[in-house]
């Protein structure tokens, strides 16, 4: 007998040795939980160990498997401003079970819980002092004044590789000027995104509930990187060559075929999601905001696909087939993004729990990093507000072409979302970018055919009140086709009703973007 009671005592010792919990990225001090939702918590302790987890009066217990992880969730709980305290207590699994190791997460809120990815759009910072250009326009004042202490961050530091391969070391902080201050020579990417700092406080500002958000994103970075394996899964065929691709790091991916076709071993398929998104997973969340596009514009027939399987990959890995996605259409630049900005509204079209915001008029035709970040956050967060909690939005999405026809060499187009437009010009003028173009497919500048009867309207307010377009060019008796904003350098100038923007967009007969 007092063998074994040495034994055992023996045995806790053991397990207080070498015990220590470790707790998925997600959960450290300041953390905000998603309300309405199962929470579910994980990590690591000893193998065979029981665990124990509590919070706001729940306990919920499971045990560590062979390699030590564990997960329990929590249950559905109501948004809570009072930081309370998450605990986790591991118990030996010896005669007495008892404590070998705690872990007391502080300050922690429940609200809505929201990530941001894509490339150097998104990840543009609030504001950086090192910096003229590559920051929000408005940002030192807005964080200089800003103190929501119930919104929270987590700015994800530049990792890539496979699951594992660089575990994430993050924290909240909180909406106060001291988490906005970084001296002129730090790495701008270290700084909170800004379209990420706009949505969280328009949100918390909407709700009056605790918000947190999670930034990870990469300038310069393309769709297939924040993709996960499992989006590939039964994938569009035209992608196929992506799914089936396996990264490759270090000594491997130097002279590799991945290397000529990427360039570098973050570009690779998975490769960021994995390092910089996946430890993540499977956190409560409500959804994941993306700005994205510029990199692969030169395989713009793919990216709709490609926005599939990265909605569902995240949908997969979160473990939340509601999960919701709005996106940033790319703003005006001196290229000619039409065929990528097509791509993202079909994409819109065909995922119910996706939405996009247009941006054509808040581009800048010499930066690729327009500083009107706040715009571009509200038009996400009205997506938000009329989606997912109930407010009575009249309209959040921008107007979308559907169909053409053409009489006595007038176009006219008809239109989702959309009851009536106004134009606005810097400079009060009537321009309008459409273009048509007759059966030599060479385009010609148009303009707006105003209906009988608003006329008045339209020379003193610049006002259509009517959902219909009526285009027509001096240059072509037979139009076939009608686009707008195809060429470079050209801007948004109509918006509807509810002032968001029409968004390029090009028919060829009568036919347009299917759903």
């Amino acid at each position: 007998m007092k063998k074994e009671i040495i034994s055992t005592i023996f045995a806790a010792g053991a397990s207080l040795a070498f015990a220590a919990i470790e707790l998925g990225a997600p959960f450290s001090d300041g953390a905000v939980l998603q309300r309405g939702m199962k929470v579910p918590v994980w990590g690591t302790a000893t193998p065979g160990n029981k665990i124990e987890v509590s919070f706001s009066g729940n306990k919920v217990k499971t045990v560590a498997d062979a390699d030590g992880k564990w997960m329990v969730s929590l249950p559905s709980m109501e948004a809570c401003k009072e930081g309370r305290s998450l605990v986790v207590v591991e118990r030996g699994d010896g005669f007495f079970a008892s404590k070998v190791d705690e872990k007391i997460i502080s300050d922690v809120l429940v609200g809505e819980v929201w990530f941001a990815s894509g490339q150097s759009n998104m990840e543009t910072p609030i504001w950086h002092d090192g910096n003229s250009r590559y920051r929000d326009g408005k940002g030192a004042m807005m964080t200089s004044m800003t103190r929501l202490p119930l919104v929270r961050f987590i700015k994800t530091p530049r990792v890539y590789g496979t699951p594992g391969r660089n575990k994430l070391k993050v924290g909240w902080k909180k909406f106060e000027p001291s988490s906005f201050v970084a001296p002129p020579e730090s790495e701008h990417w270290k700084l909170l995104s800004a379209v990420a700092w706009y949505y969280a406080r328009e949100l918390h500002i909407a709700l009056g509930v605790p918000v947190g958000i999670i930034d990870s994103s990469i300038g310069g970075t393309n769709i297939d990187a924040w993709t996960p394996r499992e989006g590939y899964e039964g994938c569009d065929q035209s992608i196929k060559e992506t799914a089936q691709y396996k990264p490759l790091f270090g000594k491997e991916f130097r002279g590799s075929k991945g290397a000529k076709i990427y360039g570098a071993q973050f570009q690779q398929p998975t490769a960021l999601f994995n390092a910089m998104v996946r430890d993540y997973t499977p956190m409560a969340m409500r959804g994941f905001i993306w700005y994205q596009g510029c990199n692969n514009n030169g395989e713009s027939h793919l990216y709709c696909a490609k926005m599939h399987a990265l909605y569902k990959g995240w949908s997969k890995a979160f473990e939340n087939p509601s999960l919701k996605l709005y996106f940033c259409q790319l703003a005006p630049y001196k290229h000619n993004w039409l065929s990528l900005c097509m791509a993202q509204t079909r994409f819109a079209a065909e995922e119910p729990n996706a939405a996009m915001a247009v941006t054509s008029d808040i581009g800048n035709f010499d930066d690729i990093h327009p500083n009107d970040k706040e715009t571009v956050a509200q038009r996400l967060v009205i997506h938000a507000l009329k989606n997912d909690y109930g407010f009575e939005v009249p309209e959040a999405d921008s107007p979308v072409a559907k169909k053409f026809s053409v009489s006595n060499s007038v176009v006219k187009i008809e239109f989702e979302n959309a009851k009536s437009w106004y134009v606005y010009n810097r400079d009060l003028t009537y321009d309008v970018p459409f273009e048509l173009a007759g059966k030599d497919g060479v385009w010609k500048k148009a303009e707006i055919a105003v209906c009988k009867g608003c006329e008045k309207n339209w020379k003193s307010m610049f006002l259509i009140p009517h959902p219909e377009l009526y285009i027509k060019s001096a240059e072509v008796s037979e139009p076939v086709a009608v686009r707008y904003l195809g060429r470079d350098r050209t801007s948004g100038v109509l918006y509807n009703q509810a002032s968001l923007p029409l968004g390029p967009f090009e028919m060829k007969s009568a036919d347009l973007i299917s759903k």
